[in-house]
C-alpha cells in the first residue's frame, strides 16, 4: 500500500514540475500569418480609350482612376504602369501573359472579358463592369444625309413587311383562282372561256390578282363562280384596307423615331464597326453592310459624315464619345446585347485578388466607384 500511495505523490510531482513548461510551449506555437503584401505593385494597362489613355506622358482613364483608389485603400503603391504596346489585340493579350506567368506582373489594370480558357489559367477579380455591344446614331435627322426618294421606295419595295404581304397576297390568290377555274370550266362566256387547266387557270390567277387590289367589272357565267367572285372582292377590301393601314403606321413610326433604333433595325444598313472586332462578325450574321475601320474616332468621323447609317462598339467605348467630344451630336441607342464581364486579371492563386476584391465592393458601397462612372461614362 505505501508503494502504491509512493507512485501516485511521484506522478502529481512530475506533472507539477513539467506543467509550466508546457503552457511555456503552448504559448510560443507559432501562428498563422497573413500572406504578405508587397509595399509596391506592378501594375500593366492597354491603351484603350477610355480605359487607359495617355495624355502629355501621363496616364489616365477610368482604369487608372479606379486602380489608384483601390490601390489608395489598400495602402500600397503602383512602380509603374508598364504600357503594353501594339495595336494588334492578340499581340498584346500574348505580351500581358507571358509577363503574369513569369512574376513581373502583379495586376492588369485594364478589365479584360472573363472566359473559361482564360479563368483556367489566372485569377480575376470581381467583374468591374458588364458590358457588351451597343449601337450609336447620330442625334438629330439633320445629321444623316436623307437618301434618295427612289431609293426610299425601291428600299420600300423590297423590305421584309412588303415581301411578306406579297407573299400572303399570292398565296391567297391561289385558292379563288381554283374555285373559278373549277366552276366556271364549261362556260364558253365565262372568265377561262371554257378552257382546260392549263392555259385556264392562268386566266383566272390574272382575274383573281386583278379583283384583289381594283374591283373588276366582269364576272364569271357560273354562278357558284359568281358567287366566289363576289365573296373574293369583299376579301380583297379588306385585305388592301389592312395592308395600307399597317404600311401607313410603319412609315408614321420610321418617320417619328428613325430608322434604326437597336440592333433589330441593323439588316440591310451601312454599319460601321472596329476591325477585328466582335461586332463585324455580328453585324455580318444580321446581313447588314459592315465598313470596319482601324481606329475609333475614324468611325465616329464616318458617321457624323454620313458615311455610314451606324456604328457597332463596346458600350464604354460609345458612352465615352456620347458623353464627351460626341456630346450632342451622337446617342446610343437600344439595349446592350452580347454581353460579358469584365475584369481585372492576376496571376493564378494570386493573395492580392482577395484584397482587391474587397476594396472594389468598398468603393461601390461608398459611392466612389458610380463618381469615376459617371465622370467617364455618363450618368446612366
Amino acid at each position: 500500500m505505501k508503494a502504491r500511495y509512493a507512485a501516485a505523490f511521484t506522478l502529481v510531482v512530475c506533472y507539477l514540475v513539467m506543467l509550466p513548461s508546457f503552457g511555456h510551449a503552448q504559448r510560443r506555437q507559432p501562428q498563422p500569418q497573413p500572406s504578405p503584401q508587397p509595399a509596391e505593385l506592378k501594375a500593366a494597362v492597354f491603351l484603350v480609350t477610355p480605359f487607359a489613355i495617355e495624355q502629355n506622358g501621363s496616364l489616365t482613364g477610368f482604369s487608372i482612376d479606379l486602380w489608384n483608389a483601390i490601390a489608395a485603400r489598400m495602402g500600397v503603391k503602383t512602380t509603374a504602369y508598364n504600357v503594353v504596346p501594339g495595336e494588334d489585340t492578340s499581340q498584346m493579350w500574348d505580351i500581358v501573359r507571358s509577363d503574369v506567368r513569369s512574376g513581373q506582373l502583379d495586376v492588369l489594370v485594364t478589365p479584360v472579358f472573363i472566359t473559361a480558357a482564360r479563368d483556367a489559367e489566372f485569377d480575376f477579380s470581381y467583374p468591374v463592369m458588364e458590358t457588351g455591344l451597343q449601337v450609336m446614331v447620330p442625334a438629330t435627322a439633320e445629321l444623316a444625309q436623307p437618301p434618295h426618294p427612289f431609293m426610299a421606295l425601291l428600299g420600300l419595295l423590297l423590305s421584309r413587311r412588303m415581301l411578306l404581304w406579297l407573299g400572303i397576297g399570292m398565296v391567297l390568290i391561289l385558292i379563288p383562282a381554283h374555285l373559278i377555274w373549277f366552276f366556271d370550266r364549261r362556260q364558253p362566256d365565262g372568265i377561262t372561256q371554257g378552257k382546260p387547266y392549263i392555259p385556264g387557270i392562268f386566266i383566272a390567277l390574272v382575274w383573281a390578282a386583278s379583283a384583289l387590289v381594283v374591283q373588276t367589272q366582269r364576272l364569271p357565267g357560273s354562278w357558284l363562280a359568281r358567287v366566289v367572285a363576289v365573296m373574293w372582292m369583299f376579301a380583297g377590301v379588306v385585305f388592301v384596307a389592312y395592308y395600307t393601314a399597317q404600311l401607313t403606321t410603319t412609315l408614321t413610326v420610321e418617320q417619328i423615331r428613325g430608322s434604326i433604333e437597336g440592333p433589330g433595325d441593323l439588316p440591310g444598313k451601312q454599319v460601321g464597326a472596329l476591325v477585328n472586332s466582335s461586332a463585324v462578325d455580328y453585324l455580318a450574321a444580321q446581313n447588314a453592310q459592315v465598313e470596319t475601320f482601324e481606329q475609333p474616332e475614324q468611325m465616329f468621323q464616318a458617321l457624323l459624315n454620313s458615311q455610314v447609317e451606324a456604328v457597332v462598339a463596346a458600350t464604354p467605348i460609345l458612352l465615352y464619345y456620347a458623353s464627351h467630344s460626341g456630346k450632342g451630336r451622337v446617342k446610343v441607342v437600344g439595349s446592350q446585347f452580347n454581353s460579358a464581364p469584365f475584369a481585372m486579371l492576376f496571376p493564378m492563386g494570386s493573395p492580392l485578388r482577395r484584397k482587391v476584391d474587397s476594396a472594389l465592393i468598398a468603393l461601390r458601397e461608398n459611392g466612389t466607384y458610380q463618381q469615376l462612372y459617371e465622370k467617364w461614362f455618363g450618368a446612366p
